[in-house]
């Protein structure tokens, strides 16, 4: 059968940063592998927290990518009226104020998120591509959901199955996402806006079992016929071509922690845990090395801030580029995931967890109870704790120190991660297209 061709709506693309993007990128790398041919349409100037301009080596030379111009302004105009942001001095109230007054205006004409700003273009730019090249199905892949509606749209007027992949859902991504704060009435207008998008989709996408459960009674009280699935996250062979250097490089027990700390994986357990490891066993404590790659809000900042002074090591990274990152988590004594016990989080799995287990070293998982501990619960090498059970954690780094010594090699891990490799997720997402395209 000869190659089909989907587009693909995506915000978050290189060069964008962020385990969103690699998610649609590694689609891109290994769907033509499976007879679909990716045309990506995405934002030519994205309004967003971190670049990596690495990630688009994984995007093949000859894949269509069309670029339509957001009105949004740049991302850190949006940071500076956003909660948190601070003003200083006599005019601090009235500056306060006006911010109040901005955020309040933006947040109701902006729906369902400010990146709305880019759809009247992302339309027109990808009224073209369809018109001038002919596709079987579209892919809209989200957040933002505002993308959503441009699937929408162009998957109706050019009379294609829409796909919709949800790398996180909607509801949680408006309760607990970086300074967003809904409301009643605009809890429902994005409720409204959801089940009428979902009502225009032939399938729907999520990224964890307990996330399709959620997406199936959404598709339900919509009257939706579209079919739910989930493809985890998962990581890429070539990434980890490379054998894992099994001697440790320094001489202290590196515990690595990658991704964004914020709201939904605060590090305030393993903070709590740190300190009280450091009153009791400071001997031990002098052999921790806590390491942090990646972006921090504020309050995160001021957390790791208390460990100054306690005898142990911290070394903070800002947001590596992904092969960065990737070596910093294969020359660990034992990587972290992190994520708050809030409600909802037990059915999300951090994108980092399988680029984890592919790394083969320890993993020490502070979570809930749920999807993160079912995947783990084969893992030799892992360790779960429930975020409040912060003496289980002192307990287990206690261990894990008094056995450790300087320049022995570190345990790895073993076992088939087949099913959370990105060449064969993009197995799972043609036969998915191939089911809905007819």
């Amino acid at each position: 059968m000869a190659p089909r061709r989907v587009l693909l709506i995506a915000y978050a693309f290189p060069p964008a940063g962020g385990a969103g993007v690699q998610r649609i990128t590694k689609f891109v790398k290994y769907l033509p592998q499976h007879g679909w041919l990716p045309s990506v349409l995405t934002v030519a100037n994205p309004s967003v927290p971190v670049f990596d301009s690495s990630l688009a080596r994984d995007v093949p030379s000859d894949t269509v990518v069309e670029r339509a111009i957001t009105w949004e302004p740049g991302y850190g105009v949006k940071a500076a009226i956003l909660p948190g942001a601070e003003a200083a001095g006599a005019g601090r109230q009235v500056v306060d104020r006006l911010k109040a007054l901005a955020r309040g205006v933006a947040k109701a004409a902006l729906q369902p998120d400010p990146q709305i700003l880019w759809v009247p273009q992302a339309i027109r730019v990808g009224r073209r591509l369809l018109a001038e090249t002919r596709h079987a199905a579209v892919l809209a892949t989200a957040p933002p959901f505002s993308s959503f509606l441009a699937g929408v749209a162009l998957a109706r007027r050019a009379r294609l199955p829409l796909v919709l992949d949800y790398r996180d859902e909607w509801a949680l991504n408006s309760r607990y996402e970086e300074n967003r704060q809904h409301g009643s009435v605009l809890a429902g207008l994005n409720n409204r806006i959801q089940k009428a998008t979902v009502r225009a989709a032939r399938a729907v996408i999520a990224t964890t079992r307990g996330s399709a459960a959620a997406l199936e009674r959404v598709c339900r009280e919509a009257s939706s016929a579209a079919r739910v699935v989930h493809i985890y996250n998962g990581f890429d062979p070539d990434d980890f071509v490379e054998p894992t250097d099994p001697e440790p490089r320094t001489s202290s027990y590196r515990l690595v922690y990658a991704g964004t700390l914020w709201k939904l994986t605060t590090c305030q357990p393993l903070v709590q845990a740190a300190l009280e490891l450091s009153s009791r066993f400071p001997e031990l404590a002098a052999r921790l090395e806590l390491v942090f790659v990646g972006r921090r809000v504020r309050s995160e900042e001021a957390l790791l801030a208390r460990l100054g002074g306690k005898g142990l090591k911290l070394t903070l990274h800002p947001y590596l580029d992904h092969s960065q990152a990737l070596m910093m988590l294969r020359t660990a004594s034992c990587n972290c995931l992190l994520q708050a016990d809030l409600p909802g989080s037990e059915r999300v799995v951090s994108a980092k967890l399988f680029e984890y287990l592919a790394a083969r070293r320890s993993i020490l998982a502070v979570a809930p109870r749920g999807e993160v501990w079912d995947l783990l619960a084969d893992h030799p090498q892992a360790h779960c704790f429930e975020p409040g059970d912060v003496q289980g954690i002192v307990g287990w780094l206690a261990g894990e120190l008094g056995r450790y010594r300087p320049g022995g090699a570190s345990p790895t891990a073993q076992g088939d991660l087949t099913l959370f490799s990105r060449p064969h997720q993009a197995g799972e997402l043609a036969e998915l297209l191939d089911s809905v395209s007819g």
